[in-house]
């Protein structure tokens, strides 16, 4: 099964900085309601990510209600996007 959707790369400003994609209304409540029997440990769930023709392997991390999807250098760099950039992401649950 997969989640698509649209959303805004944002910056966190912590003690290790990244960039994250929050996933919307109603792709969180497919995650939360059908996905949640594969999450390892404080709520993570392990994805494959896909942006234009970039794709990688990581895990949602819940936050605020909802999840967020770590985007690292490479794959911003890959596709050219920056912080406030709305690419479109598709998430594949991962089993293994």
């Amino acid at each position: 099964m997969k989640v698509e959707f649209t959303g805004e790369i944002w910056f966190w400003r912590g003690p290790a900085p990244f960039y994250f994609i929050t996933v919307p209304e109603p792709e969180r409540s497919i995650l939360a309601d059908e996905w949640v029997f594969a999450s390892y440990g404080w709520g993570m769930l392990p994805v494959t990510a896909r942006i234009g023709r970039t794709t990688w392997a990581t895990s949602l991390f819940p936050k605020d209600g909802s999840y967020v999807v770590p985007v690292k250098q490479a794959v911003r760099t890959a596709e050219q996007l920056d912080d406030g950039d709305t690419p479109h992401v598709v998430l594949t649950l991962r089993t293994t």
